[in-house]
């Protein structure tokens, strides 16, 4: 919908959203050669990085699932939001008020960029309201938590005054619309502010802006009997994809490839304070597969002995039940998962206030495959003085042995379960081996009754990257895409009459049909793409802009390409031309003859020529 907005304001989104540091938010990124970083695609599972983003161009492109485009479009399919709401988005990150040329139909233009401007100022008001004497309870509360003034601010905590209108008044004072404080969750439908009489934690994304609010309860007599209460689901705040404190963990876990998941707020706040900087924790909603794949993305290793995921839960039958229902997101992890127990049934906050830091960091170091904290519980289910109880907890926790990523494991931990069994170690194994056989080969999945059909079908041939015969096409429309710059004025006289494949030919022809002055654009192959462009030619465009180059780009590197072309082509005119002197009489159609030999002579000797270029 690129006529919504003014033109202007849509190309400086586009400019200066700096499409690494966008997509470095969500996912990983690390140097992967010829100026581009490589990461695992957030789009489809895998384990080795095949997700690239080239910086220079401002696209990114999934060599693994074909998924790419340009800095809004991995916001729309990231965010699962709309191309307007993605432009907002961006438009909000770099400080752009937005202006649209379809104002009769536009909806909720700007709403993300006013609810995130609403949570940061509520964010300041609710910090000076932790420091009013009314917020006395809530820091003895903190206090009593090991948490001092510097904390707090640290971490950004507030106060939600018992005044059931102080932050509608407030917001209203800061130009604030009633609607939009609504929209943001901060202030219900009747006009009582949402957070009354509690402790406020803001919860903001890897890039620190706020998207809502953690509530704990601290009265007695508060109203609503939930000990927390959280932001409701609003335009930026989904609990779902969230996760406290990544604003401070995410560079952590990037760098160590570990990251810790507690349970609540303090929790992350003592850890980190004690030196386990890789803490997060789930607001509101148990941990689930939206938060695995955020964190894989984070983690971003295809190295199961390089990388950990460490849960933290209590020994009860609750961290039982916690560790169970984690397990079964195994498969959302490349890296090896564990869990940390403390003995004493201590939370990490508590087990601070006790025991000190150190204790805390030893909770982390002391940690345990999740399998065998999940086996252990499953055996304690049988019984194992009998061989039919036996054989039954052997084939339960089958299937946790076979999840060991870490294959060199594999053989201590079958040794392990059939020592806990009383089995025979090959009777174990030969089980195990029958389990990971059907988690390699599971029966294909029937497809889905509701599935959309594709409505986007190219009638083009999809050409082989790999082809070497199709090489120079491929070579010369990636260095037009990504150099422009190094090509004469027409192209060093290239045409669409040399590009022999009809997919590539129809790249080129987009290319040549593009206003000239769009070669100097910075976002020059996002202007090749457009309403009613053939889905391959859009994929092509975006793939052959991220691939990386050979060699620097230079003048001399596109004449190789051109000459590769043009000396195809003309062979191609030779070979027809010769074709038709052979069935062409000499005698009674002289003139015509002659006529042909010449000009079979010139083209000769302009091949020539070419070949002397390449040498």
């Amino acid at each position: 919908m690129p006529g919504y907005f003014n033109a202007e304001d849509l190309q400086a989104v586009r400019e200066r959203s700096r499409i690494e540091d966008v997509v470095g938010a969500v996912l990983t990124l690390r140097p992967g050669g010829g100026g581009a970083l490589v990461g695992l695609c957030p789009f489809h599972d895998e384990k080795t990085p095949s997700f690239r983003v080239t910086p220079s161009r401002g696209f990114y492109y999934c060599f693994g699932c074909g998924e790419g485009g340009d800095v809004i479009r991995f916001v729309e399919r990231n965010q699962n939001v709309s191309f307007v709401e993605a432009v907002e988005y961006l438009a909000g990150r770099i400080g752009l008020q937005m202006r649209y040329t379809d104002l009769e139909n536009r909806s909720e233009p700007g709403l993300r960029i006013r609810v995130l401007e609403a949570n940061r100022l509520a964010e300041e008001f609710f910090a000076r309201a932790l420091t009013s004497p009314e917020a006395i309870v809530g820091r003895q509360f903190l206090a009593a938590r090991g948490f001092d003034q510097q904390a707090a601010a640290q971490f950004g905590i507030g106060y939600a005054p018992s005044d059931g209108h102080a932050l509608r008044d407030y917001l209203r004072k800061m130009d604030v619309a009633d609607e939009t404080m609504v929209k943001a969750g901060l202030v219900r439908e009747n006009g009582w502010d949402f957070f009354q009489s509690r402790l406020l934690w803001p919860i903001r994304d890897a890039g620190r802006s706020t998207l809502g609010f953690g509530a704990r309860k601290i009265f007695d007599n508060d109203r609503i009997p939930a000990k927390y209460l959280n932001t409701p689901e609003t335009a930026v705040y989904k609990k779902s994809n969230v996760l406290y404190g990544l604003d401070l963990a995410r560079a952590n876990i990037a760098k160590k490839n570990q990251a810790v998941i507690v349970e609540g707020y303090t929790d992350v706040m003592a850890a980190h304070l004690a030196g386990v900087d890789t803490a997060v924790a789930s607001c509101g909603t148990a941990f689930g597969e939206d938060h695995a794949r955020l964190l894989q993305r984070l983690l971003g290793s295809a190295d199961v002995r390089a990388g950990e995921v460490i849960f933290t839960f209590d020994g009860d039958a609750a961290g039982q039940a916690a560790a169970l229902k984690v397990f079964n997101l195994e498969s959302s992890f490349t890296t090896q998962t564990y869990v940390a127990v403390e003995p004493s049934g201590l939370d990490p906050c508590d087990l601070r206030i006790k025991q000190g830091d150190a204790a805390l960091r030893e909770l982390v170091g002391r940690r345990v495959p999740l399998y065998r904290f999940v086996m252990e519980n499953v055996l304690s289910g049988f019984d194992l003085e009998r061989s039919d109880g036996r054989l039954q907890a052997l084939r339960a926790a089958a299937p946790l042995m076979s999840s060991i990523r870490d294959a060199s494991l594999v053989d201590g931990y079958l040794r392990e379960l059939a020592q806990l069994l009383g089995m025979d170690i090959n009777e174990v194994r030969r089980e195990v081996g029958d389990q990971r056989k059907r988690r390699r080969n599971p029966p294909a999945p029937e497809p889905a009754p509701d599935a959309p059909a594709l409505v986007e079908v190219s009638s083009l041939p999809v050409p082989n990257a790999r082809d070497p015969r199709l090489e120079p096409q491929r070579g010369t429309l990636r260095l037009m895409l990504r150099a422009p710059e190094i090509f004469s004025a027409d192209w060093n006289q290239l045409t669409a009459a040399h590009f022999s494949h009809p997919a590539y030919r129809a790249v080129a022809e987009q290319i040549f049909s593009a206003e000239p002055a769009g070669r100097t654009s910075p976002a020059w192959p996002h202007l090749l793409i457009g309403d009613g462009t053939d889905v391959l030619v859009a994929r092509l465009i975006v793939e052959l802009s991220v691939e990386p180059l050979l060699r620097d780009p230079s003048p001399e590197y596109a004449a190789e390409y051109t000459t590769q072309l043009l000396l195809a082509e003309l062979s191609g005119r030779i070979e027809q031309l010769k074709s038709r002197l052979q069935r062409t009489n000499p005698v009674s159609d002289k003139p015509g003859y002659d006529q042909m030999f010449q000009q079979l002579v010139g083209l000769e000797s302009k091949r020539k020529q070419l070949r002397a270029r390449i040498g």
